[in-house]
């Protein structure tokens, strides 16, 4: 989280989005065997043939009691469902996390696999519980509140225009697996590769958000009249995800992407049904903070520097987010704002200033954002780097309303 920190969520393993045109040939699933493992395990593996896929899908699954339905929830379904390429694949079902588990055998399970195009956005209502109908909506590339032209592909400007999506609903936006630099010389050095698709929160957590998963209203800029539509801070990574010293014991990279069930996270998988959904690396934060971008600020502008006077007030910066020197301090740059003060001073409402090539905003300024990794001297690069294995403190991005110009660009690490 941002401020003395915001956050941006992440989903997935496939991180926290995909941009993909339409596919040439619907592809075929064959050879889906369901089988219980044995012994002494209620998983269930589906395994399947995916064949003629041009492009990578997505896989929907649907179980069934002979004729009948069953709810199969996002949160008990783990393997191969997203961002699928041909070939062999399995899927594994835990009936324990799902409403089956007080049905009884279910002596004719089977389950219909259908592939899917992969969405560009996604959206979660969180005023609904995990199952409820239209709790999950997908954007699809061709739809019509997709935009594109000059550096923005596929851009949902439009999600700007109604508060609910920062509010009531959570947007979030598939980034693609690939190979970028990262690092702070420019442009960057360090060879990073990630190997999964993820969604990426199109906004920082804003204090309804929050609110409607925990029921707390923590943050410091919480005027009655303006909170909503800010970014939630002054919450801890512990807060987040749970501690070293909580029980259970939560230690990225140690424990993986086990967290407290009572943190924001713990909640909100609850809520959504949504197992994956986390903070992202620092390797993820870069990428979905440059999108493709080699510049200081992801605006693309080789000419933007933090040089001199640059590093405090700076014209590209104030186009991209919200710091010190455009309305985080008043207009003297000296004097910090009132608690109580309308989002024109202290932390903007999320999505008042340019969204990058991948309709994210926010990267810059607002409020620091947290990562999951342990603070390292150095970044690793490599393949799906998860930072250093123990620390002292986590990794934050992106800079904050009252910081200066230069701790706000896109490599800088606190």
């Amino acid at each position: 989280m941002k401020m003395k920190t915001a956050m941006k969520m992440a989903l997935g393993s496939f991180a926290v989005c995909f941009a993909l045109g339409a596919l040439a040939a619907d592809p075929a699933i064959s050879d889906v065997t369901v089988r219980q493992r044995w012994p002494w395990s209620r998983l269930v593996d589906i395994d399947y043939v995916l064949s003629g896929a041009t492009q990578n899908v997505d896989i929907a699954v649907s179980g069934f009691n002979g004729a009948n339905p069953l709810s199969l929830t996002e949160f008990s379904l783990t393997g191969d469902r997203y961002g699928v390429s041909d070939g062999a694949h399995r899927i594994v079902w835990d009936p324990t996390v799902t409403v089956c588990t007080n049905m009884g055998v279910l002596g004719q399970f089977n389950v219909v696999l259908t592939a899917t195009p992969v969405p560009v956005y996604m959206i979660v209502d969180l005023t609904k519980s995990a199952g409820a109908d239209g709790q999950i909506e997908y954007i699809y590339p061709g739809d019509t509140r997709l935009e594109t032209y000059g550096r923005f592909t596929n851009v949902w400007f439009g999600v700007t225009n109604d508060a609910v999506y920062a509010t009531d609903k959570l947007v979030l936006r598939r980034v693609h697996a690939g190979t970028f630099k990262m690092g702070d010389s420019v442009p960057p050095t360090i060879s990073t590769t990630l190997t999964k698709d993820f969604y990426a929160g199109v906004f920082e957590v804003t204090q309804r958000q929050w609110e409607l998963i925990t029921g707390e209203k923590p943050s410091y800029f919480n005027n009655s009249t303006y909170y909503a539509t800010r970014p939630v801070e002054q919450r801890s990574y512990d807060d987040v995800r749970g501690a070293t010293n909580s029980s259970p014991v939560v230690d990225w990279p140690g424990t993986g992407v086990a967290v407290l069930p009572s943190s924001f996270v713990g909640l909100l998988r609850a809520k959504t049904g949504l197992a994956d959904f986390d903070l992202p690396t620092e390797a993820q934060w870069e990428c979905l903070c440059r999108a493709g971008t080699t510049t200081v600020f992801n605006d693309g502008d080789a000419s933007a520097n933090v040089s001199g006077a640059n590093a405090n007030t700076n014209a590209w910066l104030d186009a991209l987010g919200r710091y010190k020197f455009d309305g985080g301090y008043l207009a003297d740059g000296v004097t910090a704002p009132a608690q109580n003060c309308a989002p024109t001073n202290g932390t903007a409402a999320v999505g008042s200033y340019q969204a990058n090539a991948w309709g994210l905003y926010d990267t810059h300024g607002n409020v620091w954002e947290w990562c999951l990794d342990w603070y390292a001297g150095s970044l690793a690069g490599g393949s799906d780097p998860s930072g250093a294995d123990s620390g002292s403190s986590r990794v934050v991005r992106g800079g904050s309303w009252n910081n200066t110009a230069s701790y706000c660009r896109s490599a800088y690490r606190g």
